[in-house]
This record gives C-alpha cells, structure tokens and sequence, in this order.
C-alpha cells in the first residue's frame, strides 16, 4: 500500500494587476470604490478647495456682488435719476410680515413713510402711515432703461407697484434717490476696476518678473530697480498726485479708465519681485534645461514653460490683489480724485458721508462701506482658499 503524501496548496503568482492593486497609490489618485482614480491637478486643486468653507464662503458672497452687478437695471426698483423730493433723507423702510394690530401676512408689505420737518429745527422725521399696507411685488414695471445699454426694457425685479410709494430698503440720500439703487450700479464700478486693474498689473508683473529672473544682468537689474522705486513711494500721495493730473474736461468713462490704469500701473512690481525669485529657482529645472538643449529659443521657454510654472502664484496675487485694488478706488472717490459724479461707486456714496452730522443722523449712507468691507473679506477669504490649494500633492 502506497502511503500519499498530500500536495502542498499550490501558492499562485499575483498578475501584475493584482500586485498593483494593494499597493500604495501614486499621488494625485483617490479611491473610488474598489480602483484608484487618477485626477488631474485642476481637480485636486478643486478639491482641496471645497474642503474650505470659509472660502466657499467668500466665493459665495463675490458672486453674489458680481451677479447683481451684472443685472443691477433689472434688480433696481427704480432708476438712478429717479427723484422722491417728498423722501429726502428717508431712512431704510424694511419690508414686514406683522402689521400694527399684530396679525402675521405671508406677503410681505411696507408702510407710506410720511415726511416731516421741524420748522424751528429744519430737521427732518420721517413717520409710517398704517392705514393701509402696500405688498411688495415681483416682476413689476417701472422706470424704463437699458440691459447693459443695449435692451430697452422697464422691468424690475421688485417694487410696491405705485410711484407715489417708494421702497427703501437702503434708505435714500440728500436728493431723495433710492440708495439700493445706488449702490447697484455702484458695484459695477468699484468691483470691475479691480478686476480690470489686476489683469493690467498681472500682464506686466508676470511678464516683466520672468524675464528679470530668467534673463538676469542688466535686464534684472533694470527691471528690479525701477521696482523697487514704485515700491519705496507713498502710495496715498502718489495716487493723488496722478489722479489729480487728469483733465478736469474728461467724461466719466475717461475718468474711469484713466484710474483703473494709473492702479495698474502702480501694482505691478510685488509680483514682478515673487516671479523673479521663482523663475531664478525654475530656469535651472531639468525640463527647462531640456528646452534649451532641443533648441528652443527664450521667447518659447518663458511663454510655455515658465509663465505656466508660475500660474498657480499668479492666481493666487492676483485674488489677493483685487480687494486692494477696490480699496484704492474707494479712497480716491472718497477723496474727491477719482470717480466723479455723474458716474457711481461705492467710493463716490460714501463721499456723502464725509459730514459728521450725516454719520449721526443718516447712518444708511455708510452703508456702502460695509459693502466694501466684505467683499474686501470675500476676496481675502478666495486667495487664502486658493493659497492652500494650489499645491494639491501637499499633506
């Protein structure tokens, strides 16, 4: 009788997708389900972005300023001509839900505001007549405009549907004109000029950075030094100074470009500075030697592979640049030397408020600089988002 010996469990050699399969994960990868799925750097980057909510914060309130100042015609109650000379000074009349006697509405509903004044004092009060409510409405007509100067139409987002009735939710200003208005096509001044000031300075900070820092010797040098000169002077004096130069004769548009492009010329050279200081890292890359030993030329070396290098920092200055840009503008119109009236910002309402007595009595006319504050604060928020994210392999 032959004893068996018992076969030993045969061991079979893993494929080498199963040897990979448990290993770990090359960076950039996530897992979904039982694979491992390779994400590009934009969807990193978003990733860890969202991660952040104090960033989707602040990209939530720009775009909510942005999208009202994209169709500030049609979310304006009225136009910003439009005069109530029985409503000057009016303060801010709130839309409610309760009325005098206590009983709850769904619609809401405002009160007719009543002006007083003080024939010893001259000082104006403003009382609600609660005889009769007026439901605010949606969708209604009213004052005639333009969609972005090009479609005639006389459609308001919302409004009591009587003239004789304003609603205030802002209060209104010395000539009776709707502060909520106001502030509306505001926006799209103080919020566009950082945005256009920025790129004008993104254009040249990042051009001039990289061929400093890829070129060196006297381009560096050059380039550095004037710089550091726009860097050494007083910016509030400066701004004054180049602004005051502007033709008193100018039309508002001029004006308006004339600042936008006086700020943009004077913000370039901190990023020129960071870009060089990378660049001097990235020319001695192994991709970038690699260009050059295949004959590529400097002009197709900086534009391919470096400025796309430094394109992660320049996001991140140029998002981090805007709020500063919007505060130079407010500064210039609050002092008198930037937008000028007819033309509106937020720089220009709050130039209104210079008087003490305004700050005491009428406190809704600084309104628009709360305004300003968040979206300086949603933008700081944005690049601090921004500032984390650009880096995606990072732990």
């Amino acid at each position: 009788m032959v004893n068996e010996v018992p076969s030993e469990p045969s061991q079979s050699i893993p494929s080498s997708n199963e040897a990979t399969a448990g290993s770990p994960p090359a960076s950039g990868t996530v897992a979904s389900g039982n694979e491992w799925v390779s994400l590009s750097q934009r969807q990193l980057i978003w990733r860890r972005f969202r991660r952040s909510r104090i960033a989707l914060l602040g990209g939530i309130v720009l775009a909510v300023f942005y999208f009202s100042a994209l169709f500030a015609e049609f979310l304006s109650p009225y136009s910003i001509d439009t005069r109530f000379t029985n409503q000057i000074y009016a303060p801010p009349n709130l839309p409610r839900f309760i009325d005098v006697d206590g009983n709850f509405h769904l619609r809401p509903f405002i009160y007719k505001m009543i002006q007083k004044i003080d024939r010893q004092t001259l000082e104006i009060s403003f009382t609600p007549d609660t005889s009769q409510r007026y439901p605010i409405k949606f969708f209604v007509r009213g004052d005639p405009y333009k969609m972005w100067g090009l479609f005639p139409s006389d459609l308001h987002f919302f409004g009591t549907g009587d003239p004789e009735v304003p609603i205030f939710l802002m209060g209104s200003d010395r000539q009776g004109r709707d502060m909520t208005t106001r502030v509306l096509y505001g926006s799209r001044v103080s919020l566009t000029v950082g945005l256009i000031g920025v790129a004008i300075g993104i254009i040249l900070g990042s051009v001039l950075g990289v061929v400093s820092g890829y070129f060196g010797g006297l381009v560096d040098d050059a380039v550095q030094r004037f710089a550091e000169l726009l860097l050494v002077i007083p910016q509030i004096p400066l701004w004054m100074a180049l602004a005051a130069i502007l033709p008193v004769d100018w039309s508002a548009i001029q004006v308006y470009f004339g600042v936008t492009i006086i700020l943009s010329l004077l913000t370039w050279g901190g990023l020129a500075r960071q870009i060089r200081g990378k660049t001097l890292a990235l020319r001695e890359e192994g991709y970038v030697l690699a260009a050059r030993a295949a004959g590529g030329n400097d002009r197709w070396i900086i534009m391919r592979h470096l400025l796309p290098a430094n394109a992660s920092h320049i996001i991140v200055i140029a998002t981090l640049a805007i709020p500063y840009m919007i505060l130079a503008e407010t500064a210039l119109s609050f002092l008198g030397l930037g937008i000028r009236a007819p033309m509106t910002s937020w720089g220009v309402l709050l130039e209104e408020a210079q008087n003490v007595k305004v700050l005491i009595f009428y406190p809704w006319l600084v309104l628009p600089a709360v305004l300003v504050i968040f979206a300086v604060l949603g933008f700081n928020f944005v690049g601090d988002g921004l500032r984390d994210a650009v880096d995606p392999y990072s732990r």
